[in-house]
């Protein structure tokens, strides 16, 4: 399971870098709908359009592992 929250973590990064999901789905070449349904999205994904839309607000993604602690 990835462990993130893209929702927040996209509007909490618009607001400090005072742009929108619109203005990022245009530098980033791709629809603002679509930007809003990655954005939106309760699967937990991670793919090339949330990396370059966290690119495009001046940040590097840095994955983690951890070992669950629930093993079955």
């Amino acid at each position: 399971m990835l462990r993130n929250n893209i929702e927040l973590d996209i509007k909490t990064k618009c607001i400090e870098q005072s742009t929108t999901q619109a203005k990022i789905a245009e530098n980033i070449g791709t629809s603002p709908s679509y930007v809003n349904k990655i954005v939106r999205s309760k699967e937990q994904i991670m793919n090339k359009t949330f990396l370059a839309m966290m690119e495009d607000l001046g940040f590097d993604v840095e994955l983690h592992y951890v070992e669950k602690e629930d093993k079955e």
